[in-house]
């Protein structure tokens, strides 16, 4: 028989081991990061399009026939946006190019010398375009070494525009694989799970699918209804780049509190340089001001709601450590890998309030305790 000590050198090697697979696995992800981002975006969309073909299976209908169905109307969607949304954000970017001397000019006249009264310090001599090249001048080896670095980052980008042309056209190809094998891939994944952890993995694995799915799609709907929202708002108001700032801003909503920031900066500044009056700031603070009425108190509430069950802080957190560690990858699996992490913490918790550390030797009830009146009686005096 074995001892307790070496049963417990056992275990700790075998947490090691794990651990050392599940580092080695995060280094490979970060080297692998850069072509990965199609077949994650394809995965996620097999994600959701499974439950509807499943749907057409339970109809009658064979999973081939299904999956077509299922990845025609997903492409169809895909299409009709593209086709609504393309034409639109070209205008608004050929608008913004016949504006941006008004920008820059307002930016070198107006902004700058208000912000220079304010701090003390003169901005606009270092933006002189003689006084730079005078700065280029004297540091001319420096400037050289920095033209060989742009050169060099101009190149990259070029095979990197290259490949995103590739990654886009292998979404559909992918997609459509991950779609039509899903239970198939599920059915492996589950077959080399222990026997023992396979019911607490299942549960686990369906909290977090029903968390992650209902979250990532009413997100989805909030996204589209605030820049919708906001880019008729804006229209309204009189901005010639309002659908664009709006879109902008519907885009960054998963990304607590940097959406409608991010579109109030834009739009005063667009209001300012287009107007030069206080009206149409007002104008588009009034229009986000009741974009974010109708965010918190009807879109959230009814279409994400407590789905993910993490502080705005917390999101904002996983975002930028997503991407600091892996990038646009990162940036796009932060929110559905918080999810998961936080089910698995609830799930830790759970075990933590059922464990002996937490409850000690004897059983903790989990009804409230019964509180007695302990007020002694009052002694009445003789009359």
């Amino acid at each position: 028989m074995q001892s307790p000590a070496l049963d417990d050198i056992a275990r700790f090697l075998r947490r090691l081991q794990w651990t050392a697979l599940a580092l080695g696995v995060l280094w490979v992800v970060s080297l692998l990061a850069p072509i990965l981002s199609p077949f994650v975006f394809a995965l996620i969309l097999a994600w959701l399009g499974d439950p509807l073909v499943d749907r057409l299976q339970r109809a009658g209908r064979s999973r081939n026939t299904a999956v077509a169905l299922v990845f025609t109307a997903m492409a169809l969607i895909v299409l009709a946006g593209l086709l609504i949304l393309v034409p639109l954000i070209e205008r608004q970017i050929a608008t913004l190019v016949e504006s941006w001397p008004h920008y820059r000019d307002w930016f070198m006249l107006t902004a700058l010398p208000w912000i220079e009264q304010r701090i003390g310090v003169e901005i606009t001599d270092w933006l002189d375009f003689g006084h730079m090249s005078q700065l280029i001048r004297d540091n001319w080896d420096r400037a050289g070494g920095i033209a060989t670095s742009l050169l060099g980052y101009v190149s990259r980008s070029g095979f990197a525009v290259i490949g995103l042309v590739a990654n886009v056209a292998l979404l559909p190809v992918i997609a459509f694989f991950f779609l039509r094998d899903w239970d198939l891939i599920v059915e492996r994944v589950a077959s080399l799970i222990p026997r023992d952890h396979l019911p607490t993995v299942s549960r686990l694995a369906r909290e977090s699918s029903d968390v992650l799915g209902a979250f990532l799609r009413g997100q989805f709907l909030v996204m589209l209804v605030l820049g919708v929202m906001y880019g008729l708002g804006l229209w309204a108001v009189g901005l010639d780049l309002g659908i664009l700032i709006g879109l902008i801003a519907g885009l960054l909503t998963f990304v607590p509190y940097l959406g409608p920031a991010s579109g109030i900066i834009l739009g005063v500044i667009a209001a300012l340089v287009q107007y030069g009056d206080w009206q149409h700031v007002a104008g588009v603070l009034v229009v986000f001001g009741i974009g974010q009425v109708i965010e918190s108190y009807v879109l959230t509430p009814k279409l994400v709601g407590d789905r993910i069950g993490l502080h705005p802080v917390a999101v904002i957190f996983a975002v930028l450590a997503g991407g600091q560690l892996f990038g646009f990858l990162g940036m796009l699996l932060a929110l559905p890998v918080a999810a998961v992490v936080n089910v698995l913490l609830r799930y830790a918790q759970e075990r933590y309030r059922h464990s002996k550390l937490y409850v000690g030797e004897t059983p903790v009830s989990d009804e409230p305790a019964v509180v007695t009146d302990v007020t002694p009686p009052v002694e009445r005096k003789p009359e």
